[in-house]
């Protein structure tokens, strides 16, 4: 049916007012159509609005719905990035442990080292005092041995001097003797002799 006709009978349907039908009928048809029409528009008026005001309410709650699943969403994103911002700190705070416990170790291995480093000096130089007193000691004797070495030199440099002037002055006096010995007819007779009793001498042994 039309949909002019179709308000027109609502219409007489709401208005159950036998004179507003008759009214109605009574009107000139150029002022019914005008009437029918503001009818129409009026009923499409309502019908829009309810329609809008419904989608419109639909929309809120679904808004409202996405805005609570954003909401959860936000929240859920923001409860993971605490707990990595936690645990990244956590594995931060024991790296700068570690690096701390390392560093500790190795000052305790350097004082180690160090103390051992000095313990070896003081031995060092402790062998160095005595090294160097022994030398002393040594260069002390040194010097006297050969003060004694010396004296002693000189000592033989002087007998050797005398032994030999006395060997020089006895070969002289036994020149001398033999020289006067050979001189005397006695002894040259002497010697004319001995041969014989050298010989005899020899037979003997």
């Amino acid at each position: 049916r039309n949909p002019t006709i179709r308000v027109y009978d609502k219409f007489l349907f709401q208005t159950q007012d036998p004179s507003c039908s008759v009214f109605l009928c009574c009107l000139p048809l150029l002022v019914l159509r005008v009437f029918m029409n503001y009818l129409v528009y009026i009923h499409y008026s309502t019908t829009m609005a309810s329609s809008s005001g419904n989608s419109s309410g639909s929309s809120k709650l679904q808004n409202s719905g996405s805005e609570g699943d954003l909401q959860v969403v936000m929240d859920q994103r923001k409860r993971k990035r605490m707990l990595s911002n936690r645990e990244s700190a956590r594995r931060s705070r024991m790296r700068k442990q570690q690096h701390l416990d390392d560093l500790l170790a190795q000052v305790t291995q350097l004082k180690k080292e160090n103390h051992q480093i000095l313990t070896s000096t003081n031995i060092t130089a402790q062998h160095l005092v005595n090294v160097e007193a022994e030398n002393s000691v040594l260069s002390a004797q040194m010097v006297e041995l050969s003060q004694r070495l010396q004296s002693l030199t000189d000592i033989l440099d002087y007998i050797n001097t005398n032994n030999s002037n006395h060997v020089f002055e006895t070969e002289q006096i036994q020149a001398s003797s033999d020289l006067n010995f050979m001189n005397n007819p006695w002894n040259m007779m002497y010697f004319n002799q001995q041969p014989i009793m050298a010989a005899a001498d020899i037979f003997q042994y």
